[in-house]
């Protein structure tokens, strides 16, 4: 079974991170990394869109984004980005080399920082039919879960 975490790296929005909560407690995913500025459990609109799947889902503030990254691989987990990147791959045609992924997410507006996309083994986006180019960071999270939980 795949070991899943989520990397919140500088999410904005309380409701957003309070649907990541809702997203991990329903997919299994084993934790969530607040990292940057993405607000922590605490906030009431990040509970309120959490309903209660704060109080369970493991997670862990760091400031520094750089060092979860190296503590996951250390412990022989994939880097996963979810943006749209030259080198991303469909996320219906990625094959999920490792049993222990980390999903980094990125800013509403900015997305992954290059620096950070650099980092990443791997890049997958989720293709669209709209006009739209992104989807909301929760929802496009939810997608990616459940796609890397299924494979």
């Amino acid at each position: 079974m795949p070991v899943l975490h989520i990397i919140a790296h500088n999410i904005r929005s309380r409701e957003n991170v309070g649907s990541l909560f809702r997203i991990a407690d329903a997919l299994g995913v084993a934790k969530i990394w607040i990292t940057g500025y993405t607000p922590a459990p605490g906030h009431n609109k990040l509970a309120k869109t959490a309903l209660g799947a704060e109080k369970f889902v493991p997670f862990e503030v760091a400031l520094n984004v750089e060092e979860v990254i190296r503590d996951l691989k250390k412990r022989e987990f994939r880097l996963l980005g979810l943006e749209l990147d030259p080198r991303a791959v469909p996320l219906a045609e990625y094959r999920r080399p490792s049993e222990h992924i980390g999903l980094l997410l990125g800013n509403e507006v900015e997305g992954i920082l290059p620096y950070l996309r650099d980092a990443c083994d791997d890049m997958v986006y989720i293709p669209q039919k709209g006009i739209k180019e992104s989807l909301n960071v929760s929802v496009a999270a939810g997608i990616a879960c459940y796609a890397l939980m299924l494979k």
